[in-house]
């Protein structure tokens, strides 16, 4: 894949695999410039890293508090 101007829905799906496995330097570039100019997308990116600190950080229900 070469570099490539890229739909929002494009980059929030490279987003996506960028969270579980490293891109190609194409698709990273082209994300990169994508996220620039992209507020939206920007958005997307952050929210991404915060479910993902968040899910990292849950430990699960309290085993005393169940039924």
């Amino acid at each position: 894949m070469g570099l490539k101007r890229l739909t929002c829905r494009e980059a929030s799906r490279l987003q996506s695999r960028a969270m579980d496995s490293k891109l190609a330097l194409p698709e990273r570039i082209s994300l990169r410039l994508h996220t620039t100019v992209c507020d939206a997308c920007t958005r997307v990116e952050r929210q991404f890293a915060f479910l993902r600190r968040a899910l990292r950080e849950y430990r699960g229900p309290d085993d005393s508090h169940r039924t």
